[in-house]
């Protein structure tokens, strides 16, 4: 019934409120909004957390390309009839999405606030899909893809596809399995990879250009920034300040076995793989 953060990514409304959207990372579930009630400031004075008290929202993507942000609250008679009362309720989210008729997503893993507002949503793959939806068009999808959304109101947002990874397959910069998602504020958008790479690649850390302007049937084009290790994941994308230092997490290298790598140490060692955070900067110092 409850689902599994992944990741969060916050962002203060007009009237000083946050929104934080959040993927539950499962096969066929869903694509979470919470808002607070009132500003970030208020609760705070008031000496509370603006998370205490809010609305909990779960997405249904319509094929028009508009989507609804549906409530999950006991105001719905369905859940009302479901659930004795809130606990009840958020304990068993999964269920009152369903309830709902929310759109079931291929793994919705992390999120990330575009510089314009808008939200990343990293699809990380499904390779048990057999019906596609509009927001999830391919079955199986075994490559996953990144979805756009741009909210206009508490209960609607618009949607699309920001970029297939299939569509990447045949591309010196193939790229597959989307987890790990960071924006900044010049419209860079660099996603860390979970999954089998196409072209015997391992893990990778990949960037684009969201400000690219794109021709019709044109796919945005993904630069590498750094490949990993065997059978790792590259997740917790994150930036100083200044942005002149990047940090980036190798995430069980080898799966633990010294046979695949010894990653951090060389692989003769025969040491055990270790786990660890890597510092990128720049050659330059930019």
């Amino acid at each position: 019934g409850r689902f599994k953060h992944e990741a969060i990514a916050i962002k203060e409304l007009d009237d000083g409120r946050v929104a934080c959207y959040m993927g539950d990372d499962q096969r066929f579930d869903y694509c979470y909004k919470f808002e607070s009630h009132v500003s970030w400031a208020r609760a705070i004075a008031d000496g509370e957390s603006p998370l205490d008290n809010g609305t909990l929202f779960v997405a249904r993507f319509n094929e028009d390309g508009s989507g609804d942000w549906l409530p999950l609250t006991l105001d719905n008679p369905e859940l009302a009839a479901r659930f004795s009362d809130m606990g009840e309720l958020l304990i068993n989210t999964r269920i009152a999405a369903d309830i709902v008729g929310a759109t079931p997503m291929d793994r919705p893993e992390w999120t990330t606030i575009g510089k314009n507002g808008e939200v990343f949503w990293t699809l990380t793959n499904n390779s048990r899909r057999t019906e596609p939806n509009a927001a999830n068009p391919q079955a199986p999808n075994s490559n996953g893809h990144i979805i756009r959304t741009t909210d206009h109101s508490a209960d609607s947002f618009t949607w699309d596809i920001y970029i297939l990874a299939s569509d990447t397959v045949d591309q010196e910069t193939a790229f597959s399995s989307p987890d790990a998602a960071w924006a900044d504020e010049d419209g860079r958008l660099f996603i860390g990879t979970d999954g089998g790479q196409p072209q015997g690649l391992q893990d990778q850390l990949t960037v684009f250009d969201t400000n690219q302007e794109l021709a019709e049937g044109e796919i945005p084009q993904p630069k590498r920034l750094l490949v990993g290790v065997n059978s790792d994941e590259i997740t917790g994308f994150t930036v100083t300040p200044d942005r002149r230092t990047a940090f980036v997490n190798i995430q069980h290298p080898g799966n633990g076995n010294p046979a695949s790598t010894s990653f951090p140490a060389a692989k003769e060692s025969g040491l055990i793989p270790r786990d660890c955070t890597l510092v990128i900067t720049r050659k330059d110092g930019g």
